[in-house]
């Protein structure tokens, strides 16, 4: 992998930063009752209460990664993984908080989804405040929605499938994620259905000394496509920020996904993401990623062939000034 030095990367964008007033903020740590807190606050079905439960003993019977960055800064006494923004989902930008909506206009995410996407999803912090779908889309069965909906909506397409790509005795990230998840996207293309203009999802975390725990669960069903696109950010403070998401790609028989993905993080942000994909036979995947750090990065992309006849192509690119650990 070649290696270039780079001058400093104009981050004004990404910097900006709201006053960290939230709903609800859980009290820092990592506890059987911050657990069952979160729990209560998504109002999960008993089934996900109980994995949170049962991943929170994986993470405290799992030894810190090696193969990854230094993570001597990252003390989880330190960290509130949930923050609950002062706003619900809405389907309209009008009706998001004129901070927030003014924080993903200077990101350009409302109009990009003008001019170029089918949908768009608006995380910010620890829940989803905006979605919405082409209705075209919705008349052919495609289902994109954000996890907590779709956890209610379809709870047997969901547990189905959910952590099961990424196990949570993967390493020890993968099993605090799975303790205190909340966010991300849901998406399901039928058979044979041909999503030509992307679906995009991004991701913003604004609270300082807290985390970032989002859980993106696509299916691409038989001879189906898809271009979904994720982006995330956060402003630089003093204090350590950590990402640990999760990406759980599923493409099935003959179907074609082309997922792209661009991280801009600060260097107070600790990125312990893990992303899988299981494709099936004579499928094929585009995997485009790009990444813009300031510090540590350990993105964990383990793909997995399930037919011979699948096919991913992989295309990264790194801009990071310190140690860049893709496992």
């Amino acid at each position: 992998m070649s290696k270039t030095k780079l001058d400093e990367i104009n981050r004004n964008i990404y910097d900006i930063k709201n006053q960290d007033d939230y709903d609800f903020k859980i009290k820092k740590g990592l506890t059987p009752e911050i657990i069952e807190e979160i729990s209560k606050q998504k109002d999960d079905p008993k089934w996900m209460k109980e994995f949170r439960m049962k991943a929170l003993e994986v993470y405290n019977s799992l030894e810190l990664p090696t193969w990854g960055p230094d993570l001597s800064e990252l003390d989880m006494n330190e960290i509130a993984t949930y923050v609950k923004p002062k706003t619900n989902l809405n389907t309209s930008w009008e009706d998001v908080p004129e901070d927030i909506k003014n924080t993903f206009d200077k990101l350009g995410i409302p109009e990009a989804e003008k001019e170029s996407l089918a949908g768009v999803g608006a995380q910010y912090d620890s829940e989803v405040v905006y979605h919405s779908m082409k209705q075209e889309l919705i008349k052919q069965g495609v289902i994109y929605t954000d996890m907590e909906s779709a956890l209610k909506k379809y709870p047997d397409l969901v547990k189905e499938h959910f952590m099961k790509c990424v196990p949570v005795h993967d390493h020890k990230f993968v099993a605090l994620h799975g303790a205190v998840w909340s966010g991300g996207s849901f998406v399901y293309v039928p058979k044979g259905v041909k999503v030509d203009i992307p679906l995009q999802s991004y991701f913003r975390l604004n609270s300082p000394e807290s985390g970032q725990f989002e859980h993106t669960l696509i299916i691409v069903d038989e001879g189906a496509s898809l271009h979904f696109i994720e982006g995330c950010s956060a402003p630089k403070y003093n204090k350590v920020n950590l990402h640990a998401g999760c990406v759980e790609l599923y493409v099935k028989d003959n179907a074609y996904l082309r997922y792209s993905t661009i991280e801009n993080w600060s260097k107070n942000m600790l990125n312990l993401n893990t992303k899988k994909a299981i494709v099936g036979k004579n499928a094929k995947m585009d995997w485009v990623s790009r990444f813009l750090w300031f510090e540590n990065l350990d993105a964990i992309p383990n793909e997995y062939f399930k037919w011979r006849r699948s096919k991913i192509r992989i295309y990264w690119n790194f801009l990071c000034r310190r140690r860049t650990k893709p496992r």
